[in-house]
């Protein structure tokens, strides 16, 4: 079975998907005229993909993992990826500017040499720092979680770096079924396992990993009112009502009944999550709840005058 493509041109083989290495094109037949052709995209050297029909869209981290599948078709036996790309095959949360990067983060064990190429961001990396696994569902390899996590120490904000910990121990997928991508406690023992370049913020970020952050957002929500002066809030803390019913919320100041709500985009533009919420405010403010609804600019713009509304609505319940 084939796969019609351009007018005119040889038929590129389904077998070889729409992504493959001029390696294997060759053993289907394919010769180097056809492999020149304009109709392919070359995202890396000795790596052909036919073009997509539309832009990826929805997912930030799309172009990341795609580059990475890309890149899979001509891996080395002993490379895998690391850094930014590894994170972004375990959809770790990054922030935006981190998320346009175009390259992929390619590693090999020391003393191996680096990888080079068009594209590609080589690293070396000591083995007796990193752990490198086969990613379950893809089956490419790439560095765990908590070795993706220690890497990046050096290149991501404080906060970013705290998020990182956050969605890897995070415990709620224990309710699905699964289970954490690490624990603390395997963070931890990278930490002290050796000297490496970002162990001082490593070392700051350790004791502020929760395992019921819930997104990127809240992490910084909690950490900048902490850091605010105010005291850490409950994370998506379950509150019963005398309706019988429980309610959640992104971070609640239990006995002075504030709740903070982070507001992304999808509570405003998904009318059943807008309805919802409007609902579950009545519901908390008809039994003395106060509910403050705070937006990306209010996080990452202003968030002095975020700090002084919770500071306030504390002080007004005591």
């Amino acid at each position: 079975m084939v796969q019609p493509f351009g007018m005119g041109l040889i038929e590129i083989p389904a077998a070889l998907g729409r992504t493959f290495s001029v390696e294997d094109a060759r053993k289907h037949g394919l010769r180097a005229s056809r492999l020149r052709s304009t109709d392919l995209d070359r995202p890396f050297y000795g790596v052909r993909s036919l073009p997509h029909a539309s832009e990826p869209d929805g997912d930030p981290a799309a172009l990341i993992r795609e580059n990475a599948e890309c890149f899979a078709t001509r891996m080395g036996e002993h490379e895998f990826f690391s850094h930014l790309t590894s994170a972004a095959l375990w959809s770790l949360p990054l922030p935006p500017r981190a998320m346009r990067q175009t390259c992929v983060d390619v590693g090999v064990l020391a003393p191996r040499r680096l990888p080079r190429g068009q594209g590609v961001s080589g690293h070396q990396l000591r083995s007796s720092l990193v752990t490198v696994v086969e990613h379950p569902a893809n089956r490419m390899r790439l560095l765990d979680a908590a070795s993706t996590w220690t890497s990046l120490a050096a290149s991501l904000h404080p906060y970013d770096l705290v998020a990182l910990g956050d969605a890897i121990v995070r415990d709620w997928r224990l309710a699905h079924g699964g289970s954490p991508l690490a624990t603390v406690a395997d963070l931890e023992a990278l930490v002290v396992a050796g000297r490496r370049v970002g162990v001082g913020a490593l070392r700051a970020a350790l004791p502020r990993i929760r395992s019921r952050s819930a997104s990127r957002t809240e992490t910084w929500l909690r950490l900048t009112l902490v850091d605010g002066g105010l005291p850490e809030p409950e994370l998506n803390a379950r509150v019963s009502l005398t309706a019988q019913r429980d309610v959640a919320l992104d971070l609640a100041f239990l006995h002075e009944r504030v709740g903070i709500e982070y507001e992304g985009d999808h509570h405003r533009v998904e009318a059943a999550q807008w309805h919802a919420d409007l609902e579950r405010y009545e519901l908390l403010a008809d039994e003395g709840w106060r509910i403050i609804r705070v937006t990306r600019r209010d996080l990452f713009v202003t968030p002095r005058a975020l700090i002084a509304r919770v500071r306030a609505a504390l002080s007004a319940t005591s």
